[in-house]
């Protein structure tokens, strides 16, 4: 009797996707992203700490944030590194660790107005595309799934009631150190909202085909097992496709 042939020779299929997390300031995406890259084994793409970065250096080298050409220029020049030490996402720019500083309240806002400029974004899209072009990532960010990585394979939009993620934020400022005050965090959450939403250029918005998950009465565990759950589904079904884990890459 004649065995039945065995399975292809050959390497595995590539089943390393790229996971687009987009949301509002506050959500949770960024704690989330990391937990989530940490249980896939993926690098962590931070989006927004690209324009975070831009807008520290702005600041230093006197470029207004509301100069959409300098900032540009600043975001074509800028060499970033993105380093997993002890369990925590490390930003290097220009081989400095920038990782606390921009995370400040001013560079929070900083971020936002440079953001707007559809100059600066086009200059850091090649770049985030470049970084994920391997697949095995999980970016986070305002337009990362609508924009950036339109064809990734799994796409989240968190988000949450306004007044809890402006607890939130202010609750991680005053952790860290910074003079907080709850109820001007509130109206920065709402600025931030206005201005993310209301730009020309790749607004705030969620993608189409992305799961919705509001994190308002949800723990950081729940939010990231139900994104581990889809991940793993779409790891499945990729199959050796590409690292988008597109299932018809023509589409």
């Amino acid at each position: 009797m004649t065995s039945p042939p065995g399975p292809p020779s050959g390497p595995a299929p590539n089943t390393r996707v790229v996971v687009a997390i987009d949301g509002p300031a506050g959500a949770g995406k960024s704690s989330a992203a990391r937990e989530l890259a940490r249980r896939l084994g993926y690098t962590l793409l931070d989006t927004g700490a690209l324009y975070r970065t831009v807008a520290l250096f702005a600041r230093r080298r006197g470029v207004d944030w509301d100069d959409a050409t300098g900032c540009a220029k600043l975001a074509s020049d800028l060499q970033v590194e993105f380093r997993l030490e002890d369990g925590e996402n490390r930003v290097f720019a220009f081989g400095e660790d920038v990782s606390a500083a921009i995370r400040s309240a001013d560079v929070s806002e900083g971020s936002s107005r440079v953001s707007s400029h559809p100059e600066v974004r086009r200059a850091l899209l090649d770049l985030q595309r470049r970084l994920a072009r391997e697949g095995g990532v999980v970016a986070e960010g305002r337009d990362v799934g609508t924009v950036v990585f339109p064809d990734a394979a799994a796409k989240f939009f968190l988000t949450a009631d306004p007044g809890v993620r402006a607890r939130r934020r202010y609750e991680e400022l005053a952790a860290a150190g910074e003079d907080a005050d709850y109820h001007a965090t509130f109206a920065d959450i709402e600025r931030r909202d206005a201005r993310d939403t209301g730009r020309a250029e790749a607004p705030l918005t969620q993608a189409a085909d992305a799961r919705r998950i509001d994190s308002t009465e949800l723990g950081p565990d729940e939010v990231v097992e139900t994104m581990l759950r889809e991940v793993r589904d779409r790891e499945a079904r990729a199959g050796g496709t590409g690292p988008q884990g597109s299932e018809d890459a023509s589409e």
